[in-house]
């Protein structure tokens, strides 16, 4: 049996590899952790008891450059290191699990700690899970007019966690916090009730973790639905980043690819949002075949991904991203601030300096790159645009405005803020020339205290 390929232009050898995926609980058996001391593997241990830990043979052999770990950006990116956790919190689950506490008291004192860090952000939890006949549906979000947002059951999980994951709680054994959904037919009686809802968006966790023949059962219904507003299915998805093999030597890589194309035969539109977080995601032979191959089958491939510190924050490396990602054939479309959950304190950078990073890379990329809107903060009210720095009747003031809404009628309105150089999300900020709010403030806390729908 033949165990590689070759790519399109027939000059890379791609290895057939079989997933192997690695946890807290066998991680000490990854042979390059060799290189790292005693004191680097405790932190692991530490702060994976806190945060999602899982990386696979992948990553670990073809993305990581263990000769410069733990520095190295996809080492952080993947591996648990010491400062994803605040001094106190860190030292706190050091005491406990020294102490030879069991896993249950693990468990527990970690659920304390990670209960001060803000799972589910935006009014995940609160404000944007919707109803339909008075049951409320915990695998559907729906914040935004156009767009729903599904989880199906058998897609929370990933090939790889990523250390600045906002939907961390998902991972973590905090079922309270988890949402997740096996039926199909009642996301297709709510797109019914909802004529507004022109895109799905499959999320999680990962729905690509999940096997071709299982993805059908999701997908298919609602082609066989026949809803006449479904414009576009989208799936979000990190995998071509952290198991690219799912779209060329895995078993079911046809059978994959085979639906998306019966999705694009449809007429509706099949969009990849793709999750790219470093250039280096971008290099080997086997994602390069993995995103022709989808991009064969009529399936368009977005990408984004958060600005993060000691991982991309850089202009150079955006800029590299942005142009390989165009050359590959795919859209550039977001950068994101860090959400203000988990680790942000350690991979937040300040909304000046994102700024910045975004111009500065911007500048250096001709138009068709130019398609990827940023720095954006998904916060409560909508995405937010940071426009830049400006000053205004002599007050220095960051220019902003909503690329999406909880009310649509609050998209593209500019507005202003006080100039605040320590600020990285939108709760750092206050409105400026002398306001007491913001524009939407008013509407948005009477759509909590009402609980109304998303704007129709």
């Amino acid at each position: 049996m033949k165990n590689s390929l070759y790519d399109m232009n027939g000059t890379s050898e791609i290895p057939i590899r079989n997933f192997k995926v690695y946890t807290l609980r066998n991680f000490k058996k990854i042979p390059q952790l060799d290189k790292l001391s005693e004191e680097e593997k405790f932190d692991i241990e530490v702060v994976g008891s806190v945060l999602p830990f899982r990386v696979n043979n992948y990553v670990i052999d073809e993305l990581i450059d263990w000769d410069n770990a733990p520095d190295d950006p996809m080492f952080t990116l993947t591996f648990p290191v010491k400062d994803l956790l605040i001094p106190e919190h860190y030292e706190h689950m050091a005491d406990v699990i020294r102490s030879g506490a069991s896993r249950k008291e693990i468990d527990e004192e970690a659920n304390k700690i990670r209960l001060q860090l803000n799972p589910h952000p935006a009014g995940q939890l609160e404000h944007n899970v919707p109803k339909h006949e008075d049951e409320k549906l915990q695998g559907i979000q729906h914040k935004y007019r156009e767009t729903a947002l599904f989880f199906p059951s058998q897609g929370q999980t990933c090939h790889a966690y990523c250390s600045f994951c906002f939907r961390w709680p998902q991972f973590v054994g905090m079922d309270d916090y988890k949402f997740a959904m096996k039926e199909t037919d009642k996301l297709i009686a709510y797109l019914k009730e909802n004529p507004q809802v022109t895109d799905v968006l499959f999320t999680g966790g990962d729905p690509m973790v999940m096997k071709a023949k299982v993805l059908r059962r999701y997908i298919e219904p609602l082609l066989d639905a026949n809803l006449p507003n479904l414009k576009t299915i989208r799936i979000g998805s990190k995998s071509l980043s952290y198991w690219p093999y799912k779209y060329v030597t895995d078993r079911d890589a046809e059978e994959t690819l085979e639906l998306f194309r019966k999705v694009t035969g449809s007429g509706i539109h099949l969009a990849f949002m793709a999750h790219f977080n470093h250039p280096v995601e971008l290099k080997t032979a086997v994602v390069r075949k993995a995103v022709e191959n989808i991009l064969a089958t009529g399936t368009q491939i977005r990408t984004q991904s958060p600005l993060l510190y000691r991982i991309n924050d850089c202009a150079d490396a955006w800029a590299e991203m942005w142009r390989e990602q165009v050359a590959m054939g795919m859209v550039p479309y977001y950068m994101f601030m860090v959400r203000d959950t988990g680790a942000q304190h350690f991979y937040g950078i300040t909304l000046e300096r994102a700024w910045h990073i975004f111009r500065d890379a911007y500048q250096q990329v001709s138009g068709i790159c130019r398609t990827v809107r940023g720095p954006s903060m998904s916060a409560d009210p909508g995405k937010v645009h940071v426009l830049g720095v400006d000053e205004v009747h002599g007050e220095k003031v960051y220019v902003l405005r909503m690329i999406q809404g909880r009310n649509p009628d609050w998209v593209h309105r500019p507005f202003f803020a006080k100039f605040d150089p320590d600020a990285i999300w939108l709760d750092d900020l206050e409105p400026a020339f002398g306001r007491s709010e913001f524009f939407y403030e008013e509407e948005l806390s009477r759509m909590y205290e009402n609980e109304e729908p998303v704007e129709a």
